[in-house]
């Protein structure tokens, strides 16, 4: 009964001065207490306003921020993918464009039947007692391939079969030491054999003393003793060896195929 009573004592005081603010404020006497209160607040008021200002524009850029990493991942994966998209249209060009030199090269020899080959592999060493330079292909006897049959691209003569299998060749070079070609000088008619040498150029030999040679000369295949067709390119005159002593003279050749980067070769079958 009593904590009942103090209850309802302490309502009707806190009422009481409850009304006696409500009457002292309409009646503007609260006017002092209330500005020095916001007095003192204010500075309190201001600084949690700036805080949760701040607090809302941090929040604001962590999610900016974390919009932009995932467009700029977006953007990263979209310029590798175009980065290899382009890669790739130009390798076809490229390849594009040998083929198109290869048909551009078999129409203007028609009198021959071609096969059209890849590269697939590449032998270019030297050890100190021998020397071999040759390339494989994936044509074979199941494509008509045989030995001895003469291997071209757009830049000129690139050697021979040498050895079969059923889907693919082993072609020796013209650089080849064992290599050896019938030849001529373009300009002239001189007539000479291009053998490969270990290490070194290929160089035409047999010219006779009398034959006018000089850097610079075309030199192609002669059609002689049936081996290679007539009036391939195989090089240019870059060094003419001569000596009175010597029966011919001699002339270093420098090939018109770069036998490095050879991709792709015509057979004439």
């Amino acid at each position: 009964m009593t904590r009942v009573s103090g209850r309802t004592t302490l309502f009707f005081i806190l009422a009481g001065i409850s009304i006696a603010l409500l009457i002292l404020s309409s009646s503007g006497q609260m006017a002092p207490i209330e500005s020095a209160a916001s007095v003192v607040t204010r500075p309190f008021l201001n600084a949690f306003n700036t805080i949760g200002h701040q607090f809302s524009e941090v929040v604001t850029t962590a999610r900016e921020l974390s919009t932009l990493r995932t467009l700029n991942q977006q953007l990263k994966s979209r310029v590798d993918t175009l980065t290899i998209d382009n890669l790739r249209l130009t390798e076809v060009e490229a390849e594009n464009q040998q083929l198109r030199e290869l048909l551009r090269f078999k129409q203007l020899n028609p009198t021959y039947d071609y096969r059209g080959g890849q590269v697939i592999a590449r032998v270019i060493s030297q050890a100190e007692t021998n020397y071999l330079s040759s390339l494989s292909i994936d044509l074979g006897s199941e494509q008509g391939i045989a030995r001895g049959m003469p291997v071209v691209n757009e830049q000129g003569l690139i050697g021979r079969v040498d050895k079969v299998g059923p889907n693919s060749a082993t072609v020796l070079l013209i650089i080849d030491p064992s290599s050896g070609v019938q030849s001529l000088v373009k300009r002239n008619r001189a007539v000479g054999v291009v053998n490969g040498r270990a290490g070194a150029l290929p160089v035409m030999e047999y010219i006779p003393m009398d034959a006018d040679i000089s850097v610079g000369d075309e030199v192609i295949t002669s059609g002689l003793g049936g081996n290679f067709p007539k009036n391939v390119a195989i090089g240019q005159v870059i060094e003419v060896i001569r000596h009175d002593y010597d029966m011919y003279q001699q002339a270093v050749i420098r090939p018109t195929v770069n036998f490095v980067r050879l991709e792709f070769v015509l057979v004439i079958t």
